[in-house]
């Protein structure tokens, strides 16, 4: 579905990414994991636009999107969960989740999204009416990750969906992401600096070091990588 081959992307002099390749396959959960400053968020920044590629190249669906303009990425049913969250905190939750269906014109379908997203998240429509800002962060990342799924993707990219929150909200994100890309069949690229967490969600992983692919390999056999152990996983 996804194929990223030899990206590199660039802030003035600085190569920040280097020769990446990656693929995320119809229906699989794929992480993206590595330290801070390694290219994790600007990988999922250059795949929906808003970042310039300076070379390599970005397809979906076997369609060219390297360089496309950030305003595409809907349209091409990518939806982006950025690190944050970066809710609109003076508006509500029903307000911030409508803002995700903006390019859906088909207000039977927003309403059919809506419920389905309700249904994933019940807590939201409880509190629907509630201002985004009167949440608490684990609330305000739901919001964030149906925002997301307003826009009906194919492919979700999900950064730092755990970061900030207590260990038990972490399990619980981690539970809706396993839960929304089954129920969906969304295909999903995971950027986490919890590598635990991100590694036993996976399908595959890709372990990004200075810009670069440093490793790749299943969920499990990443876990199971005494490199891995020692360097990410604290072991």
């Amino acid at each position: 579905m996804l194929e990223v081959e030899n990206l590199q992307v660039r802030y003035g002099k600085v190569l920040a990414i280097r020769d990446l390749s990656l693929k995320v396959t119809s229906g699989s959960i794929v992480a993206l994991v590595g330290a801070n400053g390694a290219g994790k968020s600007t990988t999922l920044r250059a795949i929906v636009g808003l970042q310039g590629i300076s070379a390599g190249e970005i397809r979906f669906e076997g369609q060219s999107i390297g360089n496309m303009p950030a305003s595409d990425a809907v349209r091409h049913r990518i939806a982006l969960c950025p690190e944050g969250r970066r809710l609109f905190r003076g508006m509500s939750v029903f307000e911030n989740l409508l803002v995700g269906a903006h390019a859906c014109l088909d207000k039977q379908s927003i309403a059919v999204t809506l419920a389905r997203i309700y249904e994933h998240f019940p807590l939201l429509k409880e509190r629907k009416r509630q201002l985004a800002s009167s949440l608490s962060g684990g609330e305000q990342q739901m919001v964030a990750i149906g925002r997301a799924l307003m826009a009906q993707p194919r492919l979700l990219l999900l950064d730092e969906p755990s970061l900030g929150l207590a260990p038990q909200l972490v399990r619980e994100i981690a539970h809706i992401v396993m839960e929304v890309s089954r129920a969906a069949s969304l295909s999903t690229l995971l950027v986490e600096q919890n590598a635990k967490m991100a590694l036993r969600l996976c399908d595959y992983a890709y372990v990004l070091e200075n810009g670069v692919v440093a490793m790749e390999g299943t969920g499990r056999e990443m876990l199971q990588s005494s490199y891995v152990q020692k360097a990410y996983l604290g072991i």
